[in-house]
């Protein structure tokens, strides 16, 4: 083979169709657009436009609603603390603070605050320090011989 004998396959590509170009080219004069109204004519734009009906995202009812001063918090799962704990990224005789797991990693951003959820299991002694927790979050670590304590007061600020 040679670079002059390469070919794209049979009906791979087909010629842009070019309109407005002449009687014999089958799309002149009119370009394949039909005789007057909007749709004729340039700079159209009738999307989600019924014909004076009323549309379709109009005619549904509004459901919901979001509150605009919502707390967000950022979620950190037990399992995943102690997996940083045992990898040394964490320390695990030291306190563990909202600050302390932005640090290592294992929270990008702190948000409104830090919240703790109960999913992987712990077995090292923690005394953790969080804007929230889960009520099975906070079991857990005391079962495993630590403390949960939630500082809701400082998300305020």
């Amino acid at each position: 083979m040679k670079l002059h004998e390469l070919r794209d396959n049979p009906g791979a590509t087909s010629k842009r169709k070019r309109v407005g170009r002449g009687p014999g080219s089958g799309t002149g004069k009119t370009a394949g657009r039909g005789i007057k109204g909007q749709k004729s004519r340039s700079g159209v734009a009738i999307n989600g436009y019924e014909g004076g009906q009323m549309p379709l995202y109009q005619r549904l009812p509004k459901r919901g609603f979001n509150k605009p001063n919502r707390k967000q918090y950022a979620v950190v799962n037990l399992g995943l603390i102690q997996k940083f704990v045992d990898a040394g990224k964490l320390d695990g005789k030291a306190e563990i603070t909202e600050d302390a797991l932005v640090a290592s990693g294992l929270v990008r951003r702190k948000l409104d605050g830090v919240r703790v959820l109960a999913k992987g299991d712990v077995n090292a002694k923690l005394t953790i320090s969080v804007t929230g927790a889960s009520k099975s979050a906070i079991e857990a670590v005391e079962k495993a011989g630590g403390s949960l304590t939630v500082t809701a007061a400082a998300a305020a600020e």
